[in-house]
């Protein structure tokens, strides 16, 4: 596996910086990692790279360079990330989006995996046809634009305990989502992430070999 940070070129001429892991030998897909409100920080980072390690071609953008380039939060940096996404219309998020996503194509089919806000983006990736499937880590935004469909396969990922997105929410986005949508038992907000004090080993072990049979099955 070998990694670099490259520059993406979006379709409004926007530059952003993208982080990218590849595998050893050729990739069996291609895979949108989207950030956490904090940034491509380092557990995005490693998160790219272990998608490489399973054989993708791993593009995690930096989503909030439009607001500044750069951005890497620490997790009690919450009220600073948050002001991050409001600076970026959602427009915007697309636009970026897809040019990972173009990126990506060069090793045939595009998956998107996204986690917290990176969650959300990856649904809003799919509704708007960027991806061939997606995987979305307990992604609360959402439930924001139901209006819309993803127009590919999805996985959900949710915590039974998360106290960020109560039960109701998720029975919300359920009832608007044709994709399977899993809520794990004893798991809270950011279960995935090792840097968290909610991360959960067991929980992101299963969820994680979920997601990889997903993507098995349709990329």
């Amino acid at each position: 596996m070998t990694s670099e940070t490259i520059s993406l070129t979006a379709s409004d001429g926007h530059q952003l910086q993208a982080y990218v892991a590849r595998p050893e030998g050729t990739p069996r897909a291609g895979l949108v990692v989207l950030q956490e409100i904090f940034g491509v920080n380092e557990h995005i980072r490693s998160v790219a790279d272990g998608f490489a390690a399973d054989g993708f071609l791993a593009v995690a953008p930096a989503m909030f360079d439009r607001a500044e380039p750069g951005v890497e939060l620490g997790y009690e940096d919450f009220t600073q990330a948050r002001s991050y996404v409001e600076k970026i219309p959602r427009d915007d998020w697309v636009k970026d989006i897809a040019a990972a996503a173009d990126f990506a194509r060069a090793a045939g089919k595009v998956g998107a995996v996204g986690y917290c806000w990176g969650g959300a983006l990856a649904d809003l990736a799919a509704c708007h046809g960027l991806v061939d499937a997606g995987v979305s880590y307990y992604g609360r935004m959402t439930v924001e634009w139901l209006e819309l469909q993803p127009q590919c396969p999805m996985l959900y990922h949710y915590g039974e305990t998360d106290t960020l997105i109560p039960l109701e929410i998720i029975e919300k986005i359920t009832r608007k989502r044709d994709g399977e949508v899993r809520v794990w038992g004893g798991a809270g907000h950011g279960f995935n992430c090792e840097a968290r004090s909610s991360f959960h080993k067991k929980v992101a072990e299963q969820a994680r070999a979920l997601t990889l049979s997903f993507f098995a099955e349709h990329l």
